[in-house]
């Protein structure tokens, strides 16, 4: 692929220094880019080595002009640089010879399948009865799509994802593969001393614009619905149990496990392996630290960590504390002692 640096400029929204007219023919990192790349330099450490790249242009950020380079200045470099990345390798799109309207002749369609345009569904497909697809789905092989789910456009479902009945997918979501949406909450009621499954009746509610990684599962509410809104980007291997709602924008890293009915607010982060206990609120901008266990509720802009988790700061200081705890058990038994001797005299 061959494209200006004018072009590129139009694309990002960014205004270039040097030969509009370079035609550049892919990305590269900044150390490895040659002269027909491009890349970006976001940080002093890098714009001060800017001269040394062999990139034939770099993305730079707004009020940075120093350079001979040809350079496309910017507000966030970095975004800039995944949108011309995404430029030189747009998605690619199944082409089945043997489909019609873009349905593979082995795909399963069930009753009433209500389809937009430029669909593409592979074989082994299976989609329930009631189905209504957008424009511009594609859903790869094994995908297995459940009665009266309703999905929106341009949305990209990767192999041996299960979106179960009643489920409803946004505008511009991706599924990574292996995930399961829909699967019933995990509702028990105790019985004596056996346990009788809670029936799980509500649904699960994926937002436009959300990302879900490979192999995770989000479970359907028991009442309502579990809802992932706006924006939200999962790592693989989460875990959402039932009826929990995700804020806007919030990141969610690889193995975290949210248990029931908890509400997540906006642009929250939650670091890798971080659980959070059933029922509680997690306010908005809140960062919760790798494995941390969250057990009670945060309220807006804390950064929490630790088990259970307490404000950050706080826990630097116990940790601080810990590998001290064997030297000061024994100076506390050495207190004890003296104190028993003096008691034992005043006695």
């Amino acid at each position: 692929m061959r494209i200006s640096l004018k072009k590129i400029a139009e694309t990002v929204g960014g205004r270039f220094k040097g030969k509009s007219e370079k035609i550049i023919t892919g990305v590269a990192p900044f150390n490895k880019a040659s002269a027909e790349h491009i890349t970006f330099a976001d940080n002093k450490k890098l714009l001060k080595r800017i001269d040394d790249t062999n990139a034939g242009a770099v993305i730079v950020p707004s009020g940075f002009e120093e350079s001979s380079k040809n350079i496309l200045i910017v507000d966030n470099p970095r975004v800039s640089f995944a949108k011309t990345m995404a430029l030189f390798h747009p998605p690619s799109r199944p082409d089945y010879s043997n489909s019609i309207d873009g349905i593979c002749s082995n795909a399963y369609i069930g009753n009433n399948f209500v389809y937009g345009k430029n669909v593409s569904i592979a074989p082994f497909v299976e989609i329930g009865n009631n189905v209504v697809l957008g424009n511009n789905v594609i859903l790869h092989p094994n995908v297995v799509i459940g009665d009266d789910v309703v999905i929106g456009d341009d949305v990209l479902i990767y192999p041996n994802v299960t979106v179960l009945e009643r489920c409803r997918i946004g505008n511009r979501v991706i599924i990574h593969a292996g995930s399961v949406i829909g699967s019933d909450g995990y509702g028990f009621a105790p019985d004596g001393d056996k346990y009788y499954k809670i029936p799980q009746t509500g649904i699960v509610q994926i937002d436009d614009d959300v990302e879900i990684g490979a192999c995770n599962t989000i479970d359907r509410a028991t009442f309502g619905k579990t809802w992932i809104r706006r924006g939200v980007k999962t790592d693989n291997l989460v875990q959402i149990a039932h009826n929990v709602t995700v804020g806007e924008n919030t990141l969610i890293v690889a193995q975290v496990a949210i248990a029931g009915s908890v509400v997540i607010g906006k642009h929250v982060t939650i670091a890798g392996q971080a659980a959070i206990s059933g029922h509680i609120t997690i306010g908005d901008n809140v960062t919760v630290g790798p494995t941390a266990g969250v057990a009670k509720s945060v309220p807006d802009n804390q950064i929490v960590s630790g088990i259970p988790a307490m404000p950050h700061r706080l826990w630097l200081r116990v940790q601080r504390i810990i590998p001290m705890l064997p030297e000061l058990s024994k100076k506390l038994s050495k207190i004890e002692k003296k104190l028993n001797k003096i008691e034992e005299k005043l006695s």
